[in-house]
């Protein structure tokens, strides 16, 4: 990838940003940014020896912020924050959520605002460029005065004092910024504060949230049309009438996809159209009424991530020549967002275990129960419904909204957080379940497909199934399910497995989302 990713201080797209932290391009500093930063850390430094107290330059931190600290002190002072703050915890961040990480984190400082000199942006896009990731771990944040420990662990590898990963190895102390091929940078004036200040972590794990629930809500309308062909269920709720009826645009747009998926019939269809079945169940009927409110959900999501993606976090921020304290860091909006994704990501779950339930009960006649040929001596899908069936549990406990709660910190001072980070942490937990919940729906249809052969469902599905064969070949009789689960699970998550070329696909999210 030789496309350099120029940050000069202008508006990114979102997709531009999770491209870059996928494809490891090239990053540079561009000249607008670096003037404003010549001129704000310029401020900084004239400010932080001054007579007057500053919040951050030089001043204590926190419930400390009123203990001044002596012109001598003030490098030492962000080199304790970062030593200090560096108590993170869990399972380090993935390596594509490290980098945009730092993306994002080199992005907010290139605006100009936070009062860093272009060393620290250049140093951080040198460890980006050598591909030389921090280790740093996903928990310890409540998301407000920035996603404090997690970014300390950051700015500890900047600094020589912490660990990376760099080609498949294991760095620590001096040995990372060496691998950058940079010195260890040496903090001046409010450069840990607005290292550590800031939503990139929140943010990080938004982004990535609704990268994959765009994939896994194709995935879901895809299980769904499946479903109806299987289950032999009625298109009539598709019929494009009934949604522009209930105007809501999600809803209109999920839809079509079905539609689009299921054309106008098909040989399965065709061999129902007169069995008397009136009305399906809701997790039939109902599903552009429910993924349709997921995408909008999703919109909703994707736009608060996109303004967040440009903005600045940090606190306190220079405008000239005059520092302003705020609360930019209180990630409420990126938490109310990452919940939203988990309630609808538990719905859509829950949604697709009723459809495997469908599949036990002989709603489609020519169907056994549970898909055995022989019920009684085969199991057939039983448990893979069990299984499905747990997961959907876990998902009503996991849906319930972090950023209801808030624990105050640093002795009353921050007393009120926004809990962003766990909303994040428990999107993706809930992700993965759909995933496997998905999975075990598409196991189930492929193989009532194949029971009420030769019918055949619409060309688009039958593409699709051939698709998941190639993966996992059809077997008869009892066998284990759970390779066969995980294999889908997989490939959903997969860029261009679900949507081909000439496949027909209506995007279920606004234009440009």
């Amino acid at each position: 990838m030789s496309d350099v990713l120029r940050l000069d201080a202008r508006p990114l797209e979102r997709t531009e940003v999770l491209a870059a932290a996928t494809d490891g391009r090239p990053l540079a500093l561009g000249p607008t940014a670096r003037a404003r930063l010549e001129s704000s850390s310029a401020t900084v430094r004239r400010l932080a020896l001054g007579p007057d107290a500053h919040y951050g330059l030089n001043t204590g931190f926190g419930a400390l912020a009123r203990e001044r600290i002596p012109p001598e002190d003030v490098r030492r002072l962000q080199y304790n924050l970062a030593r200090s703050h560096a108590v993170g915890t869990g399972e380090p961040l993935a390596d594509e959520d490290v980098r945009l990480l730092m993306i994002l984190k080199a992005h907010a400082l290139a605006f100009g605002l936070s009062g860093v000199r272009p060393l620290v942006v250049d140093t951080l896009l040198a460890f980006l460029n050598r591909g030389v990731l921090p280790l740093i771990p996903s928990r310890g944040s409540v998301g407000a005065s920035g996603d404090l420990a997690p970014l300390a662990h950051l700015t500890l590898a900047l600094i020589g004092e912490g660990e990376a990963r760099y080609e498949g190895r294991l760095l620590t102390g001096a040995d990372v910024p060496r691998a950058a091929g940079v010195p260890p940078l040496v903090l001046e004036a409010k450069e840990a504060l607005a290292l550590l200040n800031g939503t990139q972590l929140s943010l990080t794990l938004l982004l990535r949230g609704g990268e994959r629930f765009r994939r896994l809500l194709d995935a879901a309308i895809a299980a769904g049309a499946l479903s109806v062909e299987a289950l032999a269920a009625s298109r009539v709720p598709f019929d494009a009438r009934i949604h522009e009826a209930r105007n809501q645009e999600g809803q209109k747009r999920v839809a079509a996809v079905f539609r689009a998926w299921l054309g106008a019939t098909s040989p399965i269809a065709a061999s129902h159209a007169t069995c008397g079945r009136v009305q399906d169940p809701y997790s039939l009927r109902c599903m552009p009424q429910v993924l349709g409110a997921a995408a909008d959900a999703l919109s909703t999501a994707e736009t608060i991530a996109a303004r967040e993606l440009n903005a600045v976090s940090d606190n306190p921020l220079v405008f000239d020549e005059e520092i302003l304290s705020g609360g930019n860091f209180h990630a409420a909006p990126l938490a109310w967002a990452a919940d939203a994704l988990a309630i609808a990501t538990a719905t859509v779950t829950a949604m697709a275990e009723r459809r495997i339930d469908l599949y036990t009960r002989r709603v489609n006649p020519a169907l056994p129960p549970f898909l055995a040929e022989h019920p009684g001596l085969e199991s057939g899908w039983m448990i893979a419904q069990v299984t499905a069936a747990a997961l959907a549990s876990e998902g009503k406990t996991l849906a319930h909204p972090a950023s209801v709660d808030t624990i105050p910190t640093s002795a009353g001072q921050e007393d009120h957080v926004s809990m962003a980070p766990w909303a994040g942490l428990k999107l993706a937990r809930l992700l993965d379940n759909l995933a496997l919940v998905l999975a075990i729906e598409y196991s189930a249809a492929c193989r009532a497909l194949e029971l009420v052969r030769p019918l055949r469902a619409s060309p688009p599905l039958e593409a699709l199934y051939e698709r998941l064969r190639e993966r996992a070949p059809a077997t008869d009789g009892d066998r284990r399910l759970d390779q066969e689960m995980r294999i889908f699970a997989h490939a959903l998550e997969e860029r261009g497995f679900l949507i081909r070329e000439g496949d027909p696909h209506l995007p279920p999210v606004a234009e440009g989302g």
